[in-house]
């Protein structure tokens, strides 16, 4: 994967967001930021990007979008119900009208037999709509889950943004 195509989601998404007069917030756990980081070096991101959550642990996932523990407990930090809680919780502590969410396992360690190395779970919202989630189970190094995981990311908000035209 390039970064050139990653530059042309962002830019794609920015002009999108721009259009619409909207911001974007981010909730990334196994992309480590990875997404605010491509979004960023964006020109002219700043006039579209709020802010970036990077929420590694099941406690900065509580604390910071406000996931309730009995959540994270029953289905695991790997799953549709956090990745939706991810995104819904970057929007609400945000200025932010959409918001993208990442949570998985890149390797390559941790995985097992219900949720394998490459298990990445995506959700996606528009502020005043219920979040949109999608699981992915990417190949690849470390390093290529990850950026398998960017690349959903924007182009899921691409497509999910596309939609209210």
């Amino acid at each position: 994967m390039n970064d050139t195509l990653l530059d042309s989601l962002s830019a794609q998404l920015g002009d999108l967001l721009l259009n619409e007069k909207m911001f974007i917030a981010t909730a990334e756990s196994c992309t480590g930021g990875g997404v605010a980081e491509i979004i960023t070096r964006t020109p002219g991101s700043s006039g579209w990007f709020e802010r970036g959550f990077v929420t590694y642990s099941n406690r900065s996932k509580h604390e910071l979008l406000d996931i309730g523990t009995d959540i994270l407990e029953q289905h695991g930090a790997v799953s549709r119900e956090v990745a939706e809680a991810m995104v819904s919780g970057a929007i609400k502590n945000s200025q932010a009208q959409s918001g993208l969410a990442i949570t998985g396992i890149a390797g390559p360690d941790g995985g097992s037999t219900d949720k394998p190395v490459g298990t990445v779970w995506i959700a996606w919202q528009i502020k005043n709509n219920g979040p949109v989630c999608k699981h992915f189970l990417f190949q690849g190094d470390r390093k290529q889950v990850r950026m398998q995981a960017c690349q959903e990311a924007l182009q899921g908000l691409i497509n999910l943004l596309s939609k209210i035209k």
